[in-house]
């Protein structure tokens, strides 16, 4: 098969700009003329998101795909963290099967950090020599982020060994530091990887990058480090990259990494620079298969109208044309169930607090952002328990075993803004256990065995009413259309909007407050967490 295309080639590699006549013969890029023509539109190397968590936008793989090809990505690093932490190997496993069914660049890496922590629980656990298999497998790109930072800083044998692993391997490892800086940055680091997506601060991120760091400016749906970070691309274009993290379904309809690259453009950023980010820098750093428009390369690349508006206008993978005008030619797939759902319906008394004191910690979530901040307030005490204050915006917070049943950790956490009802979810980072907020615990227990019944899901209660979307593959995704999984999901958030949360996504917000890598203040099944110290906290200050 050969077919030739005219358009304003842009070079991302000469970093150059000029009209061409372009053939593509078997699936390569097998001549580039220059012409003297007068073209209408662009080619350049289509998107790659350089971190992200397929999982996270409760889609399969395959029906990830589909979408992300409309808006000019044709690759993503994924981290199958998420369902590793449900299934294990084998959930990684479902993901490198599922993904092969679709003309994508899906590449994936070995999750170094199953369970995240010591300190929750989670459906399985990888091992160093799990690790060592993972990474034998080709699908298998790289080490997934280590999150457990202070097991490198403190040298852990588990830990060091799946560095070990990664460097025997040759394959790129990935870093998650959060706030780390000085000589605990530099000895983790040191240590082989490469790479963060945790910047949350400017002078954060630019003393990594005169480290010689790999930073990649991240804008999901819940952490957004966009504005703050995009700057540091001018002095360091070689070491950014652009990537999403989580992105939920309603987000991902709207856009992905093609959003990074307009508001980048917008801001004044050199052409060359932003589209290094969001495809050669992730290219040449993976060492990755995938094409930039030069002779040879396989013919990777997206076609668009113009420099301002910067359309999407056909995406092309492997010389096939994947999407074209906001349609994409990827099919659905019928998929099949996978699952690790073992716990039994919850009792509202199961949810209560007997008060230790009239002072408590309290989780401050931080809109945009995956940090929060421990908080210290008075207590609202009847009968002898600590409940909700909705009027000062302290409700309860509580994390659901999902794999066993277990007492429920419970404590408090402000910003969530619920005037009255619960809202739940077990998509839960990083062990997805059940996550509930609520004003009073009959809602929040009906949220929760709304989630229990369906085997996954994220919820919604009142005294009058009740909404979940199911999730019923590893209790995180689903086998349903985006379309109707966004749907869903608008009304879900809307809805809790509607109860009186301000945030811009509360349910991705509520998914990070189990995430115990992640400072300052969190919630695991086990008890609340301070992960700053690393440690199990009180939630009554005596």
């Amino acid at each position: 098969m050969s077919f030739t295309i005219k358009s304003n080639l842009i070079d991302v590699v000469a970093k150059e700009t000029y009209p061409a006549e372009i053939v593509i013969t078997d699936n390569k890029i097998s001549s580039i003329q220059r012409i003297s023509e007068t073209l209408n539109t662009y080619i350049l190397p289509g998107f790659i998101d350089a971190h992200v968590h397929i999982e996270s936008s409760m889609l399969v793989p395959s029906e990830f795909a589909r979408i992300a090809v409309k808006h000019g990505t044709l690759g993503t690093i994924s981290d199958p963290h998420e369902i590793a932490n449900v299934l294990g190997i084998s959930g990684v496993e479902y993901m490198i099967d599922n993904a092969q069914k679709v003309p994508f660049h899906f590449y994936f890496g070995a999750p170094s950090c199953v369970p995240a922590t010591n300190f929750e629980t989670a459906g399985a656990i990888i091992d160093s020599n799990d690790i060592d298999k993972l990474l034998d497998k080709k699908e298998i790109v790289y080490l997934a982020e280590m999150m457990n930072f202070p097991g490198v800083i403190y040298n852990d044998e588990e830990v060091l060994k799946k560095l070990e692993s990664a460097k025997r391997h040759n394959k790129p490892i990935d870093g998650h530091a959060p706030g780390l800086m000085g000589e605990e940055m530099k000895t983790y680091f040191n240590a082989g990887i490469s790479t963060d997506h945790e910047c949350f601060g400017y002078q954060e991120a630019l003393e990594k990058l005169q480290h010689g760091v790999k930073v990649m400016i991240r804008e999901g749906s819940a952490a957004k480090n966009f504005d703050t970070l995009i700057p540091l691309l001018q002095d360091f274009p070689d070491q950014i990259m652009f990537c999403c993290d989580d992105k939920h379904p309603d987000n991902l309809l709207e856009s992905h990494i093609n959003d990074h690259v307009k508001r980048a453009l917008k801001l004044g950023h050199d052409l060359y620079n932003v589209l290094r980010a969001s495809s050669y820098n992730v290219v040449k750093h993976y060492n990755l298969p995938v094409g930039l428009l030069q002779i040879g390369d396989n013919a990777d690349f997206i076609e668009i109208d113009n420099l301002e508006d910067f359309t999407i206008l056909k995406t092309y993978i492997d010389g096939n044309l994947v999407a074209e005008n906001g349609k994409s030619f990827i099919p659905s797939f019928e998929v099949p169930i996978v699952n690790n759902f073992h716990c039994s319906l919850k009792n509202p008394s199961d949810f209560k607090i007997k008060s230790e004191g009239d002072k408590i910690r309290v989780i401050e979530t931080l809109d945009g952002q995956l940090i929060t901040k421990e908080i210290h307030t008075e207590s609202l005490i009847i009968n002898g328990y600590a409940e909700s204050n909705p009027k000062e915006d302290i409700l309860k917070i509580a994390v659901v075993n999902r794999y066993q049943d277990a007492p429920i950790a419970t404590a408090f956490i402000k910003n969530i803004g619920l005037k009255t009802g619960a809202i739940a979810s077990c998509v839960a980072h990083d062990c997805h256990n059940i996550v509930v907020v609520g004003t009073n615990d009959e809602d929040m227990c009906k949220a929760v065995n709304a989630i229990i019944k369906a085997k996954g899901g994220i919820s919604l209660a009142t005294e009058t009413e009740e909404m979940v979307l199911e999730l019923p593959i590893a209790g995180i995704m689903t086998d349903l259309p985006a379309e109707e999984v966004a749907e869903s999901y608008i009304k879900l958030d809307r809805r809790a909007k509607e109860l009186g949360s301000k945030l811009r996504a509360p349910y991705m917000s509520l998914s990070f407050m189990a995430l115990l890598v992640i400072p300052e203040l969190k919630l695991s099944d086990k008890g609340l967490f301070n992960g700053k110290n690393f440690e199990f906290t009180d939630v009554f200050i005596k």
